[in-house]
């Protein structure tokens, strides 16, 4: 759905809509949840470790999201509401969370 309406966006010419990028980051999601849940059904500390670590990347994650849209805004590089803003901010949220999950279960 998400690759379907980027492709419509790419073809009028416009701005996806900013459910697009929603979607696309619950894609993310589900990919990696299919992907951790034999080790997350497990409740050790090892899991507890990677979700707490995983959080902790996220939130200086968000930080620098913040900033770095914050600045383009600010320096009107880029024109977006602030529902598209937000829409967007926590798109990233999402698939940084459960990205950062992936690679943190792969290295411990």
């Amino acid at each position: 759905m998400g690759g379907f309406l980027l492709l419509a966006a790419f073809m009028a010419n416009s701005a996806p809509l900013p459910a697009t990028y929603i979607i696309l980051s619950m894609a993310v999601m589900t990919f990696c949840l299919s992907y951790l849940y034999p080790q997350f059904s497990q409740k050790d500390e090892r899991m507890q470790l990677i979700r707490q670590k995983g959080m902790f990347f996220t939130f200086f994650a968000f930080l620098f999201y913040s900033f770095a849209l914050n600045s383009l805004l600010e320096f009107n590089i880029i024109h977006l509401t602030a529902s598209d803003a937000i829409t967007i901010l926590s798109a990233l949220m999402i698939s940084t969370l459960f990205s950062s999950w992936v690679f943190l279960a792969r290295r411990y």
